[in-house]
């Protein structure tokens, strides 16, 4: 048997292109939650919003451009009146859910959130103003 050679030993591994695209598109904070939102069926920009807590107008405007872009949901436009926007899965973005399902539910058995998002781990003292409280209070004279 021959021996293998040293270099062999310390080949690197490299990501593969199709999950490095795929973290490309999915990796873009806030893309997964609204992937997952609309899975329950086409909701409007403002329902969107409603749905994903935090997003900001100009993001979730941005997110919803690109995720239509690689065509993982689509935009309708109702003339109306009153015009409506629209935005829904489109069959690659539904083939989707099943994985953010299986991702969710690994993350739930196998992360742990940050202190911060954790309010029952907070000390009881701790108050909405607690943050801004660096220095003691000042003696009265």
């Amino acid at each position: 048997m021959t021996p293998k050679p040293a270099a062999a030993a310390h080949d690197l591994h490299t990501c593969d292109a199709a999950v490095s695209l795929a973290f490309s598109i999915l990796g873009k904070r806030w893309n997964g939650m609204l992937l997952s939102t609309l899975g329950g069926g086409p909701l409007s920009f403002a329902a969107l919003k409603r749905g994903v807590p935090g997003i900001s107008d100009a993001m979730l405007s941005d997110r919803l451009t690109g995720l239509a872009e690689v065509k993982l949901l689509t935009r309708s436009v109702d003339a109306g009146p009153p015009v409506a926007v629209t935005y829904g899965l489109t069959t690659q973005g539904e083939l989707l859910l099943p994985l953010l399902e299986q991702l969710g539910q690994w993350a739930a058995s196998n992360l742990e959130r940050p202190a911060e998002e954790r309010p029952e781990e907070r000390p009881a003292e701790e108050g909405p103003d607690a943050a801004h409280q660096d220095t003691a209070p000042a003696e009265k004279n």
